[in-house]
């Protein structure tokens, strides 16, 4: 294996003496020497490009780096298996084909090789033996990596992420009507547009704008949907019951998939649906929600997360959480395996041990911590007790990310650092050890446990009765999707052509339904969908998708 140079030995050696890699600066450059540029090859990035803004700088001060991500767009991928050179850093969307493809190819390193997880990510080694071992089980028995969200204890679920935001100051204008299902949603969110007709910027107000970006096996904001109202996971092609292990295929005419399609036509008929949504970037979606353009979102970091700044909040608008009275949204049992987005790294880099590094410090505590919320002293940092705290700076970055940094001696906003390889490690929800017992996710620090800042939000708390969104999904009804050690069958070169070109047939049919101008045109549509799938391969895949759905619960049954 390749030695490390000068630099980074140094690095290491530091690091190796604290124990975990810690201290954090924005002096880029301060080591000497010229920076390393590390290819991130992520096919769950968004952004093409160097990282930029604080995290950049946290990155050259501490490894002399300099990260070059490559996302996942136009046939990366297979360019890249072709090339056989994947890239330096890799991060895969799940632990399926491609990640296996690239196994049997010989492009990922084995974090074994002269030892170097142990000596190169002492952190992980440590504290990830669990994630790493689940990786061997499903690589052949050979280590490449780890799962995402990994967990330090599989005892409790994730906080929930379908947390259903509306635009409460217009719900309470409007008297609080009654909300328990699709129907009931579009005629409030009819009521929200006639009076508040604009955003910010003087431009249309919708209900939602949806994004293609993030379409796989089916359209992924209708497929979220259907999960978030009946809790029913995505999985392959359909949506799967953690309660009973009942699978349903996306192309049931009766089904919860057809079902969310018609939803979201039938706000487009109504004008409530941003018309660029089948074209737009996700970009533009943060855009348009932090403008007030929009009044929903089923998730939590699409809605309340972008629109709540400090400046609405002033104004006496907020979203917040609004569960139709007939949902059981999904959220997600913790794993100490972790989960199905892959961290690795490529068999060709020149710097192994400096991609391990990298990884490593993303999972220490203060790793996990400065990448989610900002330079540790600047933006959080720890009381006397142990316990976690926002700075001043850093409630407003929280608040709204377009934050500049600048007075803190960064360049850009809050979002212009946000690390764009959009993975995690260690879970939001597990335990920082560094803390005095606190979760990484700031909604659960007792600093953050007050009174309500503003009325708007004290109207909420009155309307639930809750403190905090968890607490009122808490009190409600919910499914949790637990944990488990499977993995999905490799589909096999001829089964994946068959299986992607029904993908295509259904995503593209999923888009003109939605867009449909008349509810006969939508059936119209719909029907020659399923037929157009089933010209395909559609029984096929679903025949597949349902057997695996049968080996996925015997799977979580037997982790309980």
């Amino acid at each position: 294996m390749k030695k490390k140079n000068k630099l980074v030995a140094l690095s290491l050696c530091a690091a190796m003496t604290a124990g975990l890699l810690t201290g954090c600066g924005n002096s880029g450059g301060s080591k000497g020497g010229d920076p390393v540029t590390i290819t991130v090859f992520s096919q769950l990035a968004n952004y093409s490009g160097e990282q930029s803004g604080w995290s950049a700088d946290i990155l050259l001060d501490k490894f002399n780096v300099i990260l070059n991500i490559v996302p996942d767009l136009q046939g990366a991928y297979q360019t890249r298996m072709e090339a056989g050179d994947l890239g330096d850093i890799v991060v895969f969307g799940s632990d399926g084909d491609p990640y296996l493809n690239a196994v049997n190819a010989g492009l990922l390193f084995d974090w074994n090789e002269d030892n170097l997880v142990q000596e190169y990510g002492p952190y992980i080694y440590e504290h990830m033996q669990n994630a790493l071992q689940r990786n061997a089980d499903i690589s052949g028995g050979t280590t490449y990596g780890f799962g995402h969200a990994v967990a330090s204890s599989a005892e409790d679920h994730q906080s929930f992420m379908y947390t259903w935001d509306i635009r409460w100051d217009l719900y309470k204008q409007l008297g609080y009507p009654e909300v328990k299902g699709y129907s009931d949603l579009v005629e409030l969110f009819k009521k929200m547009k006639e009076i508040c007709p604009t955003d910010d910027n003087g431009k249309p107000t919708y209900a939602l704008v949806m994004w293609p970006d993030w379409d796989g096996t089916m359209a992924m904001y209708p497929k979220s949907t259907a999960t978030a109202f009946y809790g029913y996971d995505e999985f392959e092609m359909g949506l799967y019951d953690p309660k009973t292990g009942t699978f349903y295929d996306c192309l049931d005419p009766d089904g919860p998939y057809i079902e969310a399609l018609k939803f979201y036509n039938d706000l487009y008929q109504n004008d409530l649906l941003d018309p660029d949504s089948m074209t737009c970037t996700y970009d533009y979606v943060q855009e348009k929600t932090r403008a007030g353009g929009t009044f929903f979102s089923i998730f939590n970091y699409a809605g309340r997360d972008l629109y709540n700044s400090d400046a609405h909040k002033e104004q006496g608008k907020m979203m917040l959480a609004l569960k139709p009275q007939d949902a059981t949204p999904i959220v997600y049992g913790m794993s100490t395996l972790g989960g199905n987005r892959i961290w690795a790294i490529g068999a060709k880099t020149a710097e192994p041990e400096l991609c391990m590094e990298i990884i490593n410090y993303l999972c220490t505590p203060e790793g996990r911590m400065n990448m989610e919320y900002g330079p540790q002293g600047v933006c959080w940092d720890y009381d006397e007790n142990g316990n976690t705290y926002f700075t001043e700076l850093g409630k407003k970055c929280n608040a709204d990310q377009e934050t500049s940094m600048e007075e803190a001696g960064y360049k850009g906003t809050f979002h212009d650092g946000m690390i764009q390889i959009n993975n995690v490690t260690w879970t939001l929800d597990a335990i920082n050890p560094d803390s005095n017992g606190e979760r990484y996710n700031y909604k659960f620090w007792a600093s953050n446990l007050t009174d309500a800042e503003y009325e708007i939000e004290q109207d909420w708390r009155d309307f639930t009765g809750c403190m905090t969104a968890d607490e009122y999904f808490e009190k409600g009804s919910y499914t949790v999707a637990p944990a488990s050690a499977y993995v999905a069958a490799k589909k096999g070169d001829e089964f994946q052509t068959k299986w992607d070109q029904t993908k295509k047939c259904i995503v593209d049919g999923s888009w003109k339904a939605i867009y449909a101008k008349t509810d006969a045109e939508f059936n119209e549509i719909v029907q020659k969908m399923i037929a157009d799938a089933n010209d395909y391969y559609y029984q096929e895949c679903v025949e597949w998708s349902r057997n695996e759905a049968a080996l996925k619960k015997a799977a979580e049954d037997a982790l309980k």
